[in-house]
């Protein structure tokens, strides 16, 4: 006669949990990886922007053709597929890039995420809604004291100016390691598209200095205040600075040499004359 096989309860109970504990940390994995390389170009409920917004979008397309889209973007869309043509197309031509780490699992988890966060009735990744209210000088003015660094970023993210610039600043500050952003607010297309990329900034020198270090709303509506006064005044491109800049440095080199020239003839007459003297 057989006997049934029975696991203690709490045994059970301890497997259930683990399973839990597993699914728990793909789940956040995947909201990470969502927030730090997704954001940027695309929302879920928020509304198009680079990228089509995410919502439901396995009702528009099927998930072994989305796992097979997020694995290699450029792969899909050099095969001639006209759905991935189409979303180029859409796009304005902007690729989707590679991400970072992707695998099969990590693409099968963030659909899942993405599934998740449709059946909400506002999503955590819908992104910031910024309105067309006109900001007040009030925003503008801590926009700028963020950008230079006067008011330090809440979780310890480093300020703007350390890599870039926007045309009024004084004095020809700003750094160079990054593009010059007086005109940025006009590149990304407004205010939506523009707290998106801040709230997730994706390129490769910014993902991993703000990996886990995102700025808040109450930093990103006063930079977006600032960028757009900035696009709005048409400030002088810092081109025309480092051009005005040059010609400075020009005219002090030929200065320097005019006075070198002076100083070495006047030299070169002295020793003449004391020769001549020495010769008579």
């Amino acid at each position: 006669m057989k006997t049934a096989c029975r696991w203690p309860s709490g045994a059970i109970l301890g497997l259930a949990l683990l399973v839990l504990s597993v699914h728990s940390a793909g789940a956040q994995e995947a909201a990470e990886t969502f927030r730090q390389t997704c954001m940027s170009c695309h929302t879920i409920g928020g509304g198009r922007l680079v990228g089509p917004d995410l919502k439901n979008v396995e009702e528009r397309q099927d998930r072994e053709w989305l796992a097979k889209f997020i694995l290699d973007p450029k792969g899909t869309m050099d095969s001639g597929d006209p759905y991935a043509l189409k979303l180029r197309e859409e796009a304005g031509g902007a690729l989707m890039p590679p991400v970072p780490g992707m695998t099969s699992k990590r693409a099968e988890a963030l659909l899942d995420l993405i599934a998740a966060e449709s059946a909400l009735e506002t999503s955590q990744f819908a992104g910031l809604d910024l309105g067309d209210e006109p900001f007040t000088a009030l925003d503008i003015r801590r926009g700028e004291e963020i950008f230079v660094g006067y008011r330090k970023l809440v979780n310890g993210g480093p300020a703007c100016l350390s890599c870039h610039t926007v045309g009024d600043l004084p004095q020809l500050s700003g750094g160079t390691l990054g593009p010059d952003l007086t005109r940025v607010f006009e590149r990304l297309q407004g205010r939506k598209n523009l707290a998106s990329w801040l709230l997730a900034p994706a390129t490769e020198t910014m993902l991993p200095v703000f990996a886990g270090r995102a700025m808040t709303q109450e930093e990103i509506v006063p930079l977006v205040a600032f960028f757009e006064d900035v696009a709005q005044q048409r400030r002088e491109d810092t081109g025309s600075a480092r051009l005005l800049f040059l010609l400075l440095g020009l005219g002090g080199a030929a200065f320097g040499f005019v006075l070198a020239d002076g100083l070495w003839r006047r030299r070169f007459r002295g020793v003449r004359r004391q020769l001549v003297r020495g010769g008579r």
